[in-house]
């Protein structure tokens, strides 16, 4: 009878110990799912690396840019973008002083041949004195090559010299300013006016000249 007891009770303790290595196996599953989760999350906490970013418009978008006509932006107030950079810093276009918007697609061969140019442009000196540049990573997918994002621009300096606006999925900045490819440039005055818009790459010796109109000593 004695042994009998023995018997039931090694029987219990056994399916306890295989109960509780379920649950924690589970509870560890579920950590690793929440993980994975939240770091695409576009509103993850300042700290942590996000790819996206929910970016807010305030005042009208604008028209879509055709480089074969006139661009009807030109002399129109620019909306006003407010988002995040990669570790969950704020980053805005608020005007008062000329800016030059650099819209870049990681997985774009013409925006990864221009980086590396306008980095050397800024370490050279050659910026224009009292122009803002602000990069806006967007377009972001991350079943096309160079991604993320975040990893290629920190690797060309970029967001060493300049902020970097992380677009949403949904592309809201660089529908705000009618992009038609990449990259992308839009140039502000100080008051927040479209100078002009460009797309493709553009030697850095036009684009000195290009931001001296708006150049403040």
């Amino acid at each position: 009878m004695n042994s009998g007891a023995k018997k039931n009770r090694g029987g219990t303790s056994g399916k306890a110990v295989w109960t509780i290595g379920a649950i924690v196996v589970g509870v560890i599953a579920v950590a690793a799912i929440v993980s994975v989760t939240s770091s695409n999350d576009p509103e993850s906490a300042p700290g942590t690396t996000s790819e996206y970013s929910a970016v807010t418009v305030t005042g009208d978008v604008l028209p879509a840019h055709d480089a074969a006509v006139a661009d009807t932006a030109i002399g129109l107030v620019a909306p006003v973008l407010t988002g995040k950079g990669f570790a969950g810093n704020t980053v805005t276009t608020t005007a008062g002083t000329p800016t030059l918007l650099v819209f870049l697609a990681h997985w774009c061969p013409h925006c990864q041949a221009e980086v590396p140019r306008l980095v050397e442009w800024e370490k050279a000196g050659d910026v224009p004195a009292g122009v803002d540049v602000i990069g806006i990573a967007t377009g972001s997918d991350p079943a096309r090559p160079n991604y993320p994002p975040s990893a290629w621009l920190a690797r060309e300096d970029f967001p060493a010299l300049w902020p970097v606006m992380a677009d949403s999925q949904e592309r809201t900045a660089a529908q705000a300013f009618g992009l038609s490819g990449y990259p992308f440039f839009v140039l502000l005055d100080a008051e927040g006016k479209v100078v002009g818009r460009q797309s493709g790459e553009v030697p850095m010796a036009d684009l000195t000249t290009w931001l001296e109109t708006v150049a403040t000593s």
